[in-house]
């Protein structure tokens, strides 16, 4: 375990959460009341990283007025002893892609929900102004009662409109490459909809649990992404509705135009298509069964 002190300012630390490659999350408590919260902390070796401060101090800035109850809710920005580290509400240690390690039906009879939870925070955060531009099962957090909260707002970008949508030129290429949408990858200026494209790969994830595209180096990955045909959940679920999974690959369509306009649309047609053909039973086991917490994010192609 990574040493730190046992204080970052009024906060004691309480465990560590999560493990990540540039930051570390901390079960902490508030000594004036003794509330708990989660921080994420900059590694001791990237507390002098001006690009990694950066991205936590924008991750503050774009989260720090949302108020929705699929929104994780951010409630502070401090530098204590040089270390950055951002205070959010402690929520579930369980995200999406640990809840489908155990196979996609642990969470079926509860999907049609958690996918609503989730366009519904997406919708939220694009009417604010934003998009995401890592939507993924790792960005998704679970709660035992299937409460869900969207989290890590480092690369959300604002949405460009008018002249600056037009001639917004190249921005930077980030995100995670298993759910980047085309334009995305070529660096073109993001809306909504290319969230709407990473969403389509996660639900697909989450049905089948396999990505809709994979490849054995990065750019084969991306390639794929780019112009390999969309794959139909049907392959890997044969109690898929097939209405449902037509909304996925129009979600998945090549180009922005062709999938469905905003989030809010998705959101109207998910809410009144049936994922399943027969519902699915309520499995022996859940998402939380043995569940400790803790422990290293997994880092994702």
């Amino acid at each position: 375990m990574v040493k730190v002190r046992d204080f970052l300012g009024p906060y004691r630390l309480a465990r560590l959460i999560r493990l990540g490659s540039t930051c570390q999350v901390w079960e902490a408590i508030l000594e004036s009341d003794n509330k708990r919260y989660a921080l994420k902390v900059l590694r001791p070796e990237q507390r002098g990283n001006k690009e990694e401060i950066a991205f936590l101090k924008h991750e503050y800035e774009v989260a720090k007025d949302l108020n929705h109850k699929n929104v994780i809710k951010l409630i502070e920005y401090r530098t204590n002893a040089e270390t950055p580290f951002i205070v959010l509400e402690l929520f579930s240690e369980l995200n999406l892609k640990m809840a489908i390690r155990r196979g996609p039906e642990v969470i079926a009879y509860k999907l049609q929900s958690i996918v609503e939870q989730c366009c519904e925070s997406l919708y939220y955060l694009h009417s604010k102004g934003y998009v995401h531009c890592d939507v993924k099962p790792d960005n998704l957090l679970l709660s035992r009662n299937w409460e869900v909260k969207l989290i890590d707002f480092t690369i959300a970008k604002k949405i460009k409109s008018g002249l600056g949508k037009l001639f917004g030129g190249k921005t930077k290429v980030e995100g995670t490459r298993s759910y980047m949408s085309p334009e995305q990858i070529r660096g073109q200026t993001l809306d909504p909809r290319s969230d709407i494209y990473s969403l389509g790969c996660m639900i697909h994830e989450l049905i089948t649990a396999k990505a809709p595209y994979t490849g054995n180096t990065p750019n084969e990955l991306l390639s794929k992404h780019l112009s390999a045909p969309v794959p139909s959940m049907l392959v890997g679920n044969d109690n898929m509705s097939p209405d449902f999974n037509n909304i996925v690959r129009k979600m998945l369509a090549k180009k922005p135009e062709e999938r469905p306009s905003d989030m809010w649309d998705v959101l109207k047609i998910i809410r009144s298509t049936p994922i399943f053909k027969k519902p699915p039973r309520i499995p022996d086991i859940n998402p939380f069964d043995d569940f400790q917490g803790g422990g290293r994010i997994e880092p994702a192609m």
